[in-house]
């Protein structure tokens, strides 16, 4: 260490004035200080580049000073005791820029942020979050004035649109919640109820291509990481040796604080990158993901158009149903011809009841609207969410069908609804057995039968009719589905007709591909074979057949299926740490409290499949077979079948071929009791 002790003034000696030690040292770790110790002023340069310029007491920043990253961020303002504290500016990396008050390291108090996008807010923080009453103005002119919780609109506040168009209300977690009230340019107002806010953004304010609100606007980058907490003391010593920790503050927006503990001595015990960004943050294992079922609808799909015209009209339909309260359901709703007399037009250049969009003229139909709604909230779906999954920012993802039908199947990216192309045969079906379907599905909560949650057609500019149905999918699931089939109780033409290594995750099997049969603790089974003959039961008297039963596999040692290995433990839903255990009973399972709540008859079913073996065509259980503990999910698909004229030709042509107790094709009753008895024989009792 070198001691630099500048030569006093006459003056200031014959005033007593006290000499200030500046020191100047390279550390072992290539770090450089130079300044005054333990006060004054003073420069700290670390050997990855980041470097802090301003004043210190005893040791620690404090008062006005400079910290800059290698990434190119900086901030200049206050610090205290090592850390950021008091009126400040950050200016990260892609240009955003907070002004205002920070405390320990966090932007809190009032403050502005400008963000790289053009966005802008400016209001009370807390904790790194807008927090109190703010307005948030977005680079399209659209703008929130009120008030925010943790990050988000909650509280009384208005969503102003560029054009002039309003709506003032409540907001809970980012939309809105209750009644409030529409105003348009032109000054007519609409009192509604709560609606999703995408929707709202689109149906009355937002041109195409506007963010959601409850999407945050902006993303937080290296700028919006917490900041260093700086300090310098003195070991003893001659003149002291210099010593420097950077310590991460807590970051708003992880569950954990990662640090890295790499000592070295006499000098910085953590650092930061090049980059600006801690780094346990790069060296943190990823799990990869499992392969997604389905081709994301881009813009140059064929049927890119079709989606947005659907996300369009669902956008529409339940936006236009929720303004209208709630109310007990009456006959006339569940009357198509009621529901349904005209069609609702969608020009390119918007109307009165529509907003201008990029697809070509289009008409819109929506079917007993009360009816599902009544629906949806039976089933526990929130409107808001609804409308996100379906009409929010993500493209819909498109599955072939893995049937006969040349449906398609148009997945939602977050996997919570399923939507399918349909015949008008299947349409009137539905319909036809609606009312009956809901005093079914209400009397019995635990129905396996396909959960339905609207039902649309689209009329496009050529006068082409698609019809779809909105329903649940079964297999919305954190856990991988390692094997999925689709099981109809007969034998005739049921396989997937692939070799074993074309088989993955993603293909669909069928009755002559299932080797495994499943065991339940006593009170799942028997609650399953209860529930399952109330729906085949309500099927048979609808005269409804050739439905499946859908069974989806999680193994819980969370191999490839192909080399499926006992294991005592299973993976988590993300592939890391365990999340369930198992005890010598595979049903003493203990999930986390996220996940118990989760379990119903139906879906994260815990159980066990037993490899089994093959007799007639069919599994039986062999008692010798290999045993995995698994995650079931399950239900009943495909009901919009009736034994219609085509279907009875279907039978007797088959007939002539073979048994025709092994076909599909059979009446209701028949199919319906020998549905029962194919799950009864692949579903039993653990004992």
């Amino acid at each position: 260490m070198r001691r630099v002790a500048p030569a006093m003034t006459a003056a200031s000696s014959a005033a007593g004035g006290e000499e200030t030690a500046v020191v100047e040292k390279t550390l072992l770790n290539g770090d450089v200080y130079r300044g005054g110790s333990p006060h004054g002023k003073g420069r700290y340069v670390w050997a990855d580049g980041c470097m802090y310029e301003g004043n210190w007491r005893r040791g620690k920043a404090s008062g006005k000073g400079r910290f800059s990253w290698p990434s190119g961020a900086t901030f200049e303002g206050q610090f205290r005791r090592g850390r950021i504290d008091g009126q400040g500016v950050f200016v990260g990396p892609d240009g955003a820029t907070y002004r205002g008050a920070w405390v320990a390291d966090r932007r809190h108090g009032l403050g502005n942020k400008t963000y790289a996008n053009g966005d802008c807010y400016e209001g009370q923080w807390r904790r790194n979050l807008q927090d109190g009453h703010g307005r948030y103005v977005w680079a399209n002119g659209n703008q929130y004035i009120g008030e925010w919780r943790a990050g988000v609109l909650s509280g009384r506040g208005a969503l102003i649109c560029a054009n002039g168009s309003r709506y003032d209300g409540v907001w809970e977690n980012g939309v809105p919640k209750g009644s409030g009230v529409f105003t348009w340019p032109t000054g007519g107002s609409w009192p509604g109820s709560s609606v999703d806010l995408p929707a709202m953004s689109a149906t009355f304010f937002a041109p195409p291509g506007a963010v959601a609100v409850s999407r945050r606007s902006s993303v937080e980058g290296v700028g919006d990481k917490a900041t260093p907490r700086i300090c310098i003391w003195e070991s003893e010593g001659e003149a002291g040796d210099i010593t420097c920790d950077i310590v991460d503050a807590l970051e708003a927006s992880m569950p954990m604080l990662f640090k890295e503990a790499a000592a070295i001595a006499g000098g910085a015990t953590y650092m930061r990158s090049a980059s600006g960004v801690p780094r346990w943050a790069s060296a943190v294992a990823t799990t990869p993901q499992s392969k997604r079922p389905g081709r994301t609808i881009s813009k140059r799909h064929k049927n890119y158009e079709l989606m947005l015209q659907l996300q369009l009209g669902i956008m529409h339909s339940v936006g236009k149903s929720s303004a209208v309260p709630m109310r007990e359901l009456e006959q006339g709703d569940f009357d198509p011809r009621e529901n349904a007399l005209s069609w609702t037009e969608f020009p390119p250049e918007g109307s009165k009841a529509t907003l201008p969009h990029s697809t070509g003229y289009f008409c819109w139909k929506d079917y007993c609207p009360m009816v599902f709604r009544h629906l949806r909230k039976l089933f526990a779906v929130d409107t808001g969410d609804y409308m996100l999954s379906i009409c929010g920012n993500d493209p819909l993802r498109e599955l072939s069908s893995p049937g006969k039908s040349g449906s398609f199947f148009y997945l939602t990216q977050d996997d919570q609804f399923m939507i399918k192309t349909v015949k008008k045969s299947e349409v009137k079906l539905l319909l036809k057995m609606l009312n009956s379907y809901c005093k079914h599905v209400d009397r019995y909560k635990n129905s396996l039968i396909t959960r339905f949650y609207g039902v649309h057609c689209v009329k496009r500019h050529n006068g082409q009719k698609v019809r779809f149905i909105v329903m649940g999918n079964l297999f919305c699931s954190e856990y991988q589905i390692h094997r999925r089939f689709d099981l109809k109780g007969s034998s005739y033409g049921r396989t997937a007709d692939k070799f074993e290594d074309e088989i993955d995750e993603t293909t669909t099997l069928k009755d002559l591909d299932l080797n495994f049969v499943f065991r339940l603790q006593k009170s799942w089974y028997t609650d399953l074979h209860e529930q399952l003959r109330r729906d085949c039961d309500f099927l048979e008297s609808e005269g409804i057949m050739d439905y499946s039963f859908l069974i989806g596999i999680h193994f819980c040692d969370d191999i490839s299926a192909s080399k499926m290995g006992s294991s005592t433990f299973t993976a988590s839903p993300s592939g890391g740490t365990t999340e369930l255990c198992f005890s010598d009973d595979a049903f003493d399972m203990v999930p986390d409290c996220s996940r118990k709540s989760l379990i119903r008859l139906g879906a994260h079913m815990p159980g066990r499949a037993e490899q089994a073996s093959r007799r007639s065509g069919f599994v039986f259980p062999n008692q010798t077979g290999e045993v995995h503990d698994v995650i079931l999910f399950f239900g009943i698909i495909d009901i919009l079948q009736d034994y219609s004229v085509k279907k009875r030709l279907e039978h007797s042509y088959k007939s002539l071929q073979t048994d025709p107790n092994s076909i599909s094709a059979v009446e209701p009753k028949l199919y319906s009791r020998r549905f029962q008895e194919f799950i009864g024989r692949i579903f039993v009792e653990d004992g």
